[in-house]
């Protein structure tokens, strides 16, 4: 009787007032007072940028002056779908001081599209199919958050999932800020 009581408890934990697997998202209402450089970030949620690599350097450099986190993610990932929801939180809450952006990597643009709805961010990801830009990063396998200094400068590349809030927020400060 018990585990029937603890199977039905558990069923009924999923809700459909939920705005999707990532819950509901953080209110980014905040960062329509960022500055310009990120300002035009926040502009473009949710969308999937083409452009390679070149694209991706020229953001980074219309960014200096401001410390950058990207996340490496596909829609595959297990690892990067757990971790979503922390890059969520931090963008809301440090989005007007340091620049974030993604980067989806080896993925269909239907998949990724369908993942953004489900985990909607403020700012856009670079599209990646070929690993023309996380290549360069020298470490394979996803996810992966790449840190930039204020100067433009990598700082650090992480691999592996973030497992709190806590951690990505120590790297940030190490790294970023």
């Amino acid at each position: 009787m018990a585990f029937l009581a603890l199977a039905l408890g558990l069923s009924a934990c999923g809700s459909s007032t939920d705005a999707g697997p990532g819950g509901k998202p953080p209110d980014y209402s905040a960062l329509k007072q960022a500055p310009p450089p990120l300002a035009g970030l926040y502009k473009q949620p949710d969308e999937l940028l083409d452009g390679g690599k070149d694209a991706y350097e020229a953001r980074l450099a219309e960014l200096k002056g401001h410390p950058v986190v990207v996340n490496v993610w596909a829609s595959w990932c297990g690892p990067c779908r757990a971790e979503f929801p922390l890059f969520q939180q931090a963008s809301a809450k440090l989005g007007k001081r340091i620049a974030f952006l993604g980067i989806n990597a080896e993925d269909s643009e239907s998949s990724a599209k369908a993942f953004l709805a489900d985990y909607p961010v403020p700012y856009p990801s670079y599209t990646d199919p070929d690993k023309g830009i996380v290549g360069d990063f020298g470490i394979y396998g996803y996810p992966k958050t790449v840190f930039y200094s204020p100067s433009g400068e990598q700082t650090y590349v992480k691999q592996g999932q973030y497992s709190s809030s806590a951690d990505l927020m120590a790297d940030i400060k190490q790294y970023a800020e």
